[in-house]
């Protein structure tokens, strides 16, 4: 999907910054800003590099102590789409054995510094995994993470990559997926919850990020296209569909807002005060794990604040 670099990931690295990566320390570091994270484990475990902390704790339910992850965005404060990729990453990718990524041009400075470092390890294209391509028109929702599918077909292929780089514990990384994956048909279940209780009621939203799990729930996205893909792009919201958007919250046209709590600016600003003063429901989302979550609670107080939300 064409994305301006102002607000997709990037990478700035120069040749120069390049030729200084022996003297960059070693990939269980972090980069010295908050934003890359590694798991302390033995010398022998697998190293696997994840684009963010999403796709690292779902490695790491996976793999178990015999992973090293690092998770190269990690600050549950970073906006994603403006994060900055360093020599730090760069030396850590060059070492892994397993890297995930997102794909779909949100991560695309992942594959930049593959290439650039000359390595080739095992690489799983999440966007790619899930077979999702963007609608006759418009863009790709490119989070996929909110998609429970499609992460039932990534723990097999995390088990499957860790199963070839250590083959002698491939059966305990199959087995772990399926118990992951156990979790996630509960989470498919609380889905069909609300969509058997709330199917075709209307919901708003700031950014597509949580739209996967909204459909999943059978709920209706009233926001115009031209307000999301502005805010997930960084540019201005035309006055006039930002009237037509405020109108749904002062109309009582959706049952809650579904909002992206990592970005904010004046007009989702604005919509959020209109949702509250309305009375409607507010529910909060992110793009990286919060602070003390692994994925699978997380998507739970995701799954659960949306019910309780359209409940009231």
């Amino acid at each position: 999907m064409p994305t301006p670099t102002s607000r997709r990931l990037t990478a700035l690295i120069s040749g120069a910054c390049l030729a200084l990566l022996a003297g960059c320390g070693s990939s269980s570091d972090s980069d010295g800003d908050g934003s890359s994270s590694a798991s302390p484990t033995a010398a022998s475990a697998v190293p696997v590099v994840a684009s963010t902390n999403v796709y690292g704790d779902i490695v790491k339910q996976i793999g178990g102590d015999k992973v090293a992850v690092t998770s190269i965005i990690s600050d549950p404060d970073q906006d994603p789409h403006s994060y900055e990729a360093n020599t730090q990453n760069q030396l850590t990718l060059s070492k892994a054995k397993v890297v995930v990524e997102n794909g779909g041009g949100y991560d695309d400075f992942v594959d930049r510094m593959l290439k650039s470092s000359g390595s080739s390890p095992e690489l799983i294209n999440v966007v790619k995994l899930s077979g999702k391509t963007a609608p006759k028109g418009g863009e790709l929702n490119e989070h996929v993470w909110y998609d429970f599918p499609t992460v039932a077909k990534l723990a097999d292929q995390i088990a499957a990559a860790l199963g070839k780089a250590d083959s002698a514990d491939a059966a305990a990384f199959t087995k772990n997926a399926d118990s992951f994956k156990a979790k996630l048909n509960a989470l498919e279940t609380k889905e069909a919850a609300i969509k058997k209780a709330h199917g075709g009621e209307g919901i708003g939203i700031t950014e597509p990020v949580p739209l996967y799990m909204t459909a999943a729930s059978g709920l209706v996205n009233k926001t115009p296209g031209e307000f999301s893909e502005a805010i997930e792009e960084g540019d201005d919201v035309s006055p006039k569909i930002l009237q037509e958007t405020l109108a749904l919250y002062s109309g009582k046209q959706v049952k809650a807002l579904v909002y992206n709590a990592q970005t904010s600016g004046a007009q989702t600003e604005k919509v959020k005060a209109a949702a509250k003063a309305a009375g409607i429901a507010v529910v909060p989302v992110t793009e990286t794990l919060p602070e003390g979550k692994d994925y699978l609670g997380w998507m739970t107080s995701n799954v659960d604040a949306l019910a309780s939300a359209l409940d009231k």
